[in-house]
């Protein structure tokens, strides 16, 4: 059992792509991913409700425990030896504005994703995922 597992949205290709460099410097296999897009993720997470996983990025510890937003990306990052990168995210008064950000980033992540990469999602993933 991985120490996280994040259920991310694979058609959005910043989303795949950060997905991927995670998983390139993840050499202990700490992280599982799950796209919640994939034909089988209903099946393999019926605790996940979709929708909700849709509009702010959900990820369960090993526990169990469900973490939402930002606290995925900053767990994911620091399980991957990155953490000293992103930390700064969950301080006090920076934690607030990083969270509305990461929000507006949410809603319009397609769009954003379609001007930065000229792209609307990555057809073809070749890492690992629900390992």
């Amino acid at each position: 059992m991985s120490e996280l597992t994040i259920f991310y949205d694979g058609r959005c290709a910043l989303c795949s792509t950060e997905m991927k460099r995670l998983k390139e410097l993840d050499l202990n296999n700490r992280i599982t991913l799950a796209n919640i897009f994939a034909d089988d993720f209903a099946k393999r997470h019926p605790t996940v409700n979709v929708e909700d996983a849709n509009r702010i990025l959900h990820g369960m510890r090993g526990s169990g425990e469900l973490i939402y937003g930002l606290d995925v990306t900053v767990l994911a990052w620091t399980l991957v030896g990155k953490g000293k990168w992103v930390a700064p995210l969950r301080w006090p008064i920076v934690k607030q504005l990083a969270d509305a950000a990461y929000i507006f980033f949410a809603r319009h992540r397609q769009q954003i994703s379609r001007l930065m990469t000229r792209s609307s999602a990555i057809t073809k993933c070749d890492f690992k995922i629900d390992s």
